[in-house]
């Protein structure tokens, strides 16, 4: 890979994505450069909670599964990494879930997910609600009234994004990554079928090889090369209460929301879905309907300050898949976006198959669903 002045790879956005690109460039000797709007890590990939279902890299049966399995395998591998590189634990715990339901309809949907599970071989056991509240104390006064199913999930994970994040920041310095915050990247160079320069804030800056990682900004940037993806902002709030110690130890989940316990006591509950463009607001609606949810699965928060509220905008994709890939007619341009909830989950293995792809490798995963351009 190249040793001249201009970098072999820059990347266009600092999140947890183009963060996890960025680190897995360095570590395979290309030179890099990154650029944000802002700084790094400050945007979905800094407000989600850090869940990292299990996942079955052996039984993969399509391209996405095999996505999230090879990424659930490597988050193990980087956080010894990132710990040995940095000194920063990110926090990945094997912490365990309990998925729980209170309605027929999340009943149905609940055991149709375990089927898909089980498909898989991925371990999941029904529980009864009592054998639910014998695992997680705090749930016994819901146990004894509206529970009505409930699976453990002993391969779910969990990790803190600000502290990961940080990590994968120090990590990719150490590995000699320039990086430049509050340089946005406001129009590409194109020339005879490739990207020659982007024009940015900070002034022009060039490389080999340019891939946009720019979450649910990244439709903005695609539509200046000629290609849409119908990426979209979803708002996605948040609440976090502080507690002593943790009144449980597995994550929650009920449907799409979710409670997960710190080492340090606090609890994140999440998270809202609202589509209202690029307003990253809470609203008090949002926010009493997530502690709503918390105190009634989880008396002992009944009491427990509500320590701080907050929202991100997480990178929507019309088909819930996400775009990774070389964008259509340019031979040095790339993408990763639309991972919607699942960019940290998703990042490392995101980061493993574009690496191989802008270098000439074949990706062990295949790309076809996830091609830049469709739809």
């Amino acid at each position: 890979m190249s040793v001249s002045s201009v970098p072999d790879c820059l990347v266009v956005g600092g999140g947890v994505v183009g963060l996890s690109l960025a680190y897995e460039l360095a570590v395979h000797g290309a030179s890099v450069q990154l650029i944000d709007r802002r700084t790094t890590g400050r945007e979905a990939s800094w407000a989600g909670a850090g869940i990292l279902p299990p996942a079955n890299l052996r039984t993969a049966i399509d391209p996405l599964d095999r996505l999230r399995a090879l990424s659930h395998q490597l988050h193990r591998e980087w956080a010894v990494r990132l710990l040995e590189e940095t000194g920063i634990d990110n926090g990945y715990r094997e912490c365990g879930g309990l998925y729980l339901a209170r309605s027929a309809g999340e009943v149905a949907a609940l055991h149709a997910f375990a089927e898909m599970l089980r498909d898989i071989e991925i371990d999941i056991e029904r529980l009864s609600p009592a054998e639910a509240a014998e695992l997680e104390p705090a749930l016994s006064e819901v146990a004894n009234g509206s529970l009505k199913a409930a699976y453990s999930l002993p391969g779910e994970a969990q990790l803190r994004n600000p502290d990961h994040l940080q990590a994968l920041r120090l990590a990719c310095e150490g590995r000699g990554v320039k990086i430049l915050v509050n340089c946005e990247a406001k129009q590409f160079e194109c020339s005879n079928g490739r990207v020659t320069a982007v024009q940015t804030c900070a002034g022009e800056l060039s490389a080999g090889r340019y891939c946009v990682t720019s979450g649910a900004w990244t439709q903005m940037l695609l539509m200046q090369l000629g290609v849409s993806t119908g990426i979209i902002p979803i708002r996605g709030q948040m609440v976090m209460f502080r507690c002593g110690t943790p009144p449980f130890r597995r994550v929650l989940n009920e449907g799409p929301r979710y409670l997960v316990p710190r080492d340090d006591g606090r609890v994140l509950v999440g998270s809202t879905e609202e589509e209202v463009g690029f307003d990253k607001s809470t609203t008090e609606q949002g926010v009493g309907e997530l502690v709503d949810l918390a105190r009634q699965l989880i008396p002992a928060l009944r009491d427990a300050p509500i320590e701080k509220s907050w929202a991100g905008l997480r990178p929507g994709s019309f088909d819930s898949f996400p775009y990774i890939g070389r964008v259509p007619g340019l031979d040095n341009a790339f993408a990763a976006a639309g991972h919607y909830r699942s960019g940290l989950h998703m990042a490392p293995a995101t980061a493993v198959v574009l690496r191989e792809l802008m270098f000439g490798a074949k990706p062990q995963v295949d790309l076809t669903p996830f091609r830049v351009g469709r739809g």
